[in-house]
């Protein structure tokens, strides 16, 4: 009897205990009666969810709350909808905690993928509540090194979440940062986000493949022509180039991904001088000097508030420095259309050609301050206006170079025609002036040419250079004289790089270069860089004997003058080949190196620090 009361009470024990538990689920599913309103339902076929649709938020002014309360508040309904399902707020103090429910009912996808698109919030926390009671947490941002925080190494902060098949996940998501306060998030399954990843980077190669374009196109016109408007277009170039790399992502994931300072401190400094050489670009190109010297002076004093904001937001915080070079960006491209517009009125005609492009770049760069500050929502179209914008504008500015310098040539040949109608005086000036601007680009030819044909590193001649001397110089060995070429390499070479740095390593080569050109400065020799730690020498007028003599002078020369570096004292030797030339033998000049070279790994072989001929090589 005590059996069956026993049993009947623990069957009752249980009945309530399962009471219990409905009950409080019950409890839960009352105090969050808007989570139904935000759960993203999950199939195979939805690769690609955008959250704004779905995620409520709330503005923790101070910044201080934790999981628990921030969950509390969900419950308490605190949390709101996004405004116009729009995720960007402009700068914003304290933290923002952003909340979406997950029901994955995929039978394909279990690890999705959460991307916050945006590059530049400093500290991102994620949190994932599961049904068993279990809580995942990341943490991201570019407060900490690139490579930490990160699931996919990609330039948005990214997590990968487990979501269990039909088991619901509360994610929350809480940003903290100095920077425009934008946290577009978006779900993909792993090939979704590899499709449009690939796709995002071809846009993106192509744009910066655009500028590069540009960029070498018109630094050769400058390095031509010396027009300082090219110089300022390469300038404005190159930094609104890095204010977009910056700003992409790509600066952190590329050029200093250990570097929190300047993830930190890149955007304002970046802003800054794009604009220096934007307003100093449009005074060379509209000649403002000339035309409108009021313009001229404001123009500089907007140059030298840059200049000074630059170096300010060295020391400067983020969330200070930022606002105001992004907000002074309106004025700053407004001050720009205006002196536009005065030109063209004053009968510029490349004006009218400046003002349209300026018109695209003012349209997406003001849709991108605009983005920043809250004041539209982030689309396609506002999020890389300023890419596209940018494009157009530096193509047709490209384009309004070109028709100015036109214009500035057909100015020169009209004064060169009512010229010869006036007196013979001002006709022999006129022609004078042109003659010198035509020698002018004359030396700057020839002094590209020279350019081409020396090695960047240690000053010497290069390899094509090189080639062209000794066909020449076998041409005069057919006729009776004799030829010798040596082939020369330093010794251990890597191993001075690996040791001392490669910034040492290549002191090392211009300085035994030096020695090598000073010693045989007496022998008329033809000395070139072949490449790398390697040196080819031709030597006219000498035999075999000779040039082996030579080369054990230069072998001496090397080994007795260490090379001294940064208080490091290095002992340099090389190895050398040596071979009189054969005229009789077919090849020219491709023949010949191989044999030198052939004889030079005879040396390596022998142990380096030695002279071989091919004589030995023959024998």
């Amino acid at each position: 009897m005590q059996a069956v009361q026993a049993a009947a009470e623990g069957r009752m024990g249980i009945v309530r205990a399962l009471l219990g538990t409905c009950l409080g689920c019950l409890l839960l599913l009352a105090a969050v009666p808007a989570l139904a309103d935000h759960t993203v339902v999950l199939t195979d076929g939805t690769p690609r969810v955008p959250l704004s649709p779905y995620v409520v938020y709330y503005h923790d002014m101070a910044a201080k709350d934790s999981l628990q309360v921030a969950a509390h508040k969900l419950a308490g309904n605190q949390f709101t909808r996004l405004p116009d399902e729009s995720a960007a707020f402009g700068f914003q103090k304290g933290a923002y905690w952003f909340h979406v429910r997950l029901l994955n009912r995929s039978q394909r996808e279990q690890r999705w993928l959460l991307v916050q698109q945006y590059a530049l919030s400093d500290h991102l926390d994620v949190y994932a509540n599961y049904a068993d009671g279990r809580t995942q947490h990341w943490k991201g941002g570019d407060a900490l090194p690139f490579n930490e925080g990160r699931s996919i190494r990609y330039r948005h902060p990214n997590v990968l979440v487990d979501l269990p098949r039909e088991q619901p996940v509360d994610v929350f998501v809480r940003v903290q940062s100095q920077s425009s306060m934008q946290v577009p998030l978006t779900l993909y399954t792993q090939p979704a986000f590899t499709e449009m990843s690939r796709d995002a980077q071809l846009g993106m190669g192509v744009y910066y493949g655009i500028l590069l374009a540009l960029f070498f196109y018109n630094m050769v016109l400058w390095l031509s022509l010396r027009d300082a408007s090219y110089f300022w277009y390469l300038l404005h170039i190159s930094a609104f180039g890095l204010v977009l790399f910056t700003l992409n992502g790509l600066g952190f994931e590329y050029l200093w991904p250990n570097s929190t300072w300047l993830a930190d401190k890149s955007v304002p400094l970046s802003i800054c001088l794009s604009q220096v050489g934007m307003q100093q670009f449009t005074r060379t190109f509209l000649g403002l000097r000339e035309r409108w010297k009021l313009g001229d002076r404001i123009t500089l004093g907007i140059i030298a508030f840059y200049v000074v904001l630059g170096l300010a937001a060295t020391q400067l915080p983020y969330h200070i420095s930022t606002p105001i070079a992004s907000a002074s960006v309106f004025l700053s491209i407004t001050w720009v259309a205006t002196l536009g517009l005065m030109i063209t009125r004053r009968g510029y005609k490349p004006a009218v050609i400046f003002l349209l492009a300026w018109a695209m770049f003012l349209l997406g760069t003001g849709m991108f301050a605009a983005v920043a500050f809250g004041l539209v929502p982030k689309v396609f179209f506002t999020e890389y206006g300023k890419e596209i914008g940018s494009a157009l504008e530096m193509l047709l500015l490209s384009i309004g170079l070109g028709y100015r310098y036109s214009a500035l040539r057909t100015e020169n040949e009209r004064i060169i025609r009512e010229a010869r109608d006036q007196l013979e005086q001002k006709v022999s000036q006129r022609t004078a002036e042109l003659s010198n601007a035509l020698g002018q680009l004359a030396d700057a030819h020839a002094r590209l040419r020279e350019s081409s044909q020396r090695d960047g590193l240690t000053g010497l001649h290069n390899r094509a250079y090189f080639r062209e001397g000794f066909e020449s110089l076998l041409s005069q060995a057919r006729s009776g004289r004799r030829l010798s070429l040596l082939m020369i390499d330093l010794d251990h070479f890597k191993q001075i790089n690996d040791r001392h740095g490669h910034l040492v390593g290549d002191e090392c080569l211009r300085w035994a270069a030096g020695v090598i050109g000073q010693t045989l400065r007496q022998h008329n020799a033809l000395l070139a860089r072949f490449g790398g730690e390697e040196f080819v020498v031709a030597l006219p007028g000498m035999d075999l004997d000779a040039a082996a003599g030579v080369a054990e002078e230069l072998r001496l020369r090397l080994r007795a003058e260490p090379f001294k570096s940064q208080g490091a004292t290095i002992v340099v030797t090389a190895s050398f080949g040596v071979h009189a030339v054969d005229t009789n033998v077919r090849g020219g000049v491709e023949t010949a190196l191989q044999i030198a070279d052939d004889a030079l790994y005879r040396a390596k072989a022998d142990g380096r620090d030695c002279v071989r001929t091919s004589a030995v090589l023959a024998a």
